[in-house]
């Protein structure tokens, strides 16, 4: 899959790291550093602008190391850039500890895999009994029990 790119930041396109990753890490793109306080949201830029094909979602994630040693993880879990999206990538993040935490110009801040999707088209059906019958049924949150 060809994904075009314009890269206007100071840093290199992000990449993938070994054979068998599947995200590319996303760079910070700051004029001076940010300084998170513990609980406070910002919107960092990476100076990145795609066209992603038709069909592909790009979704970025947290980076697991950043988030288990500083507490930064994403604001809505995992972002989702629509292939229609022509804007810079901004990463929403938070910081989770309760420390001050400082973002570098530079710093790997998250991760971005491509993923397929399928786009649904809805059938209004008018009764329950017509929703296909399954093992599960209605059972919701903890309904096979503990373990």
């Amino acid at each position: 899959m060809n994904v075009k790119v314009v890269n206007k930041s100071r840093h290199p396109l992000p990449s993938y790291k070994t054979d068998g990753a599947c995200g590319m890490d996303l760079r910070a793109n700051l004029e001076e550093s940010k300084i998170l306080k513990p609980l406070e949201r910002a919107m960092i830029p990476t100076g990145l602008f795609f066209e992603i094909p038709k069909g592909i979602e790009g979704q970025v994630r947290a980076r697991s190391g950043l988030s288990l040693k500083k507490g930064i993880t994403l604001i809505n879990g995992i972002g989702t850039i629509d292939s229609d999206y022509r804007g810079e990538l901004g990463i929403l993040v938070v910081n989770l500890s309760d420390e001050e935490v400082t973002i570098e110009d530079g710093d790997r801040i998250a991760q971005m895999v491509f993923m397929a999707y399928e786009v649904a088209h809805w059938v209004q059906v008018e009764s329950l009994d017509e929703l296909s019958e399954t093992e599960r049924g209605e059972g919701g949150f903890g309904h096979t029990g503990i373990r």
